[in-house]
Parts: structure tokens; C-alpha cells; sequence
């Protein structure tokens, strides 16, 4: 038997797993607990690992839905920051490894014995490319934005779908949606691996929040943009100079919402 522990980020939904004793999963038993119907359910499978690196509390390892190894996940790592210190092997603040590198993240509060206000460091890799229906950034994975009105009538799935597999992006892309609201953006995403729309993403609204900001035409200094997607609210934060973007911050809500054992 395995033991599990079910997260969510502002309702991106994770199975996570202690694996320090290094065992390895297969891609369809992955595939297979994160089916809605057939399994736990969930919009990817994060283990929990030894770190081959001195300054790096633990490594992280993100699979999709599908069951296929993938790139960094932001809710992801904000959900292993709390898992690894609901194990007792991080603090308050701690650094992990994860797909491209060494991430910081901090538990800026916790509401309950189940609930934390969890903020991870982001990095934006590369420019932003701009094209005539959006941009294409990655921030850890990569992402292509488009600004829409009435957000709540757009077809997330099929035009999510059609851009995914655009010949722009031969090795896909995940898609947001963006709606420009008040002080700050509404946005949904379709994510590849799990092929469909999820509640929040959080390299999505961190990629958005980016782009957001260089259309608004920012002037230099530290920015705050607040987001707010189907699964919660978030807050991106950053220092804007000279059309350059540094310590990117990912802010938001992280939940257990329950544990429990399954078959190897």
C-alpha cells in the first residue's frame, strides 16, 4: 500500500507521495489514480524525494495526468512546500529542486492545520514573443496568452485545444485566457497532459500577469497584479525595469483536503 495526501491550489488538484525510499511509478498507474472515475483523481502526481543538493531541502518530480513526466508545475510547488513541512523535513522557509532548477518558497501564514497562504519564487525563461492573437512566454513551462472579452462565453476546451497543438509550438504549449478587470485579470487555462481545462494554473497566471504588465506599459518598480481564476485568487508580484523582470513571486492559498492509502 501507498500512502497519499491529496492537495489543491486554488483548486488545481494534486496526489502527492513521500518517495525518499525511491521507488518508481509507471505511467499507467499514474494515468490510472488520477482518473476521475477510475482513480483519486487529480490534475498531476508530485513525489517527494531526496535531494543530490546541498543547498536543496528535497527534489520535486511533476507528472500529468496522463501519466507522462512534465515540467515545473507553480501550484504544484506551493502544494510540496506544505506537504514537506506537514512531513517535518522543511521550515517556514525552504529550497527545493524541481524541473529547471532551485526554487525558494516560504509559508507566509497558516490558517489552519489544513490550510496556508504559500509564496514560491518563479522565473521567467527567455523573452516574451509576440505574435498577431497573443504571447508566448515560459515561465517554467511554457505558455501562450490571449486577451479576450467576456471571458465566461469562451470555449476554454476547444479553442484551448486548437492553440495547444498550433504548428507555432511543435512541442505544445499550455493556453490562457485573459480578461483585463478592474486593477488586475481574470484568467482560465488549458492545460496540456491533462487536455483540459483546470481551475487555476499557477505558471499560467504568473505568465499572464507578465504579459499583462508589459501591455499596461508599467513604470519601473515593484509591481503587484492581482488574479483571479475559477479555483481562487492569487497575487504575482515582481520588480518591472527597463521592460526586464525579476524576483517573480507567486502568491496563493494551498489545501489538504484528505489522505489516505492505495494499492501499489
Amino acid at each position: 500500500m501507498i500512502k497519499f495526501y491529496k492537495f489543491h491550489g486554488a483548486g488545481n488538484d494534486f496526489i502527492l507521495v513521500d518517495n525518499r525510499s525511491g521507488r518508481t511509478f509507471s505511467k499507467e498507474w499514474i494515468a490510472k489514480i488520477c482518473h476521475r472515475r477510475f482513480g483519486i483523481g487529480a490534475d498531476g502526481f508530485i513525489t517527494l524525494s531526496e535531494s543530490t543538493l546541498t543547498e536543496s531541502s528535497f527534489s520535486m518530480q511533476y507528472y500529468n495526468s496522463d501519466g507522462n513526466l512534465a515540467s515545473l508545475c507553480g501550484n504544484g510547488s506551493r502544494c510540496i512546500t506544505a506537504f514537506a513541512h506537514h512531513l517535518g523535513i522543511s521550515d517556514q522557509c525552504t529550497r527545493f529542486e524541481a524541473f529547471d532548477g532551485i526554487h525558494t518558497a516560504r509559508i507566509i501564514e497558516q490558517n489552519s492545520a489544513t490550510e496556508w497562504e504559500i509564496e514560491i519564487e518563479m522565473r521567467l525563461n527567455g523573452p516574451v514573443q509576440t505574435y498577431e492573437d497573443g504571447y508566448f512566454l515560459d515561465t517554467g513551462s511554457p505558455h501562450f496568452v490571449q486577451f479576450v472579452k467576456n471571458i465566461e462565453e469562451i470555449d476554454v476546451y476547444e479553442r484551448g485545444k486548437r492553440l495547444r497543438h498550433d504548428s507555432r509550438f511543435p512541442n505544445g504549449c499550455n493556453v490562457n485566457f485573459v480578461e483585463i478587470r478592474n486593477s488586475g485579470i481574470f484568467v482560465r487555462t488549458y492545460e496540456r497532459g491533462v487536455e483540459d481545462e483546470t481551475l487555476s494554473c499557477g505558471t499560467g497566471v504568473t505568465a499572464s500577469a507578465i504579459v499583462y504588465a508589459k501591455k499596461q506599459t508599467f513604470h519601473n518598480g515593484e509591481i503587484e497584479v492581482p488574479v483571479a481564476t475559477r479555483g481562487g485568487d492569487f497575487s504575482i508580484r515582481f520588480t518591472y525595469r527597463d521592460d526586464y523582470f525579476s524576483k517573480l513571486k507567486l502568491i496563493g492559498p494551498v489545501t489538504l483536503a484528505f489522505y489516505g492509502e492505495i494499492q501499489s
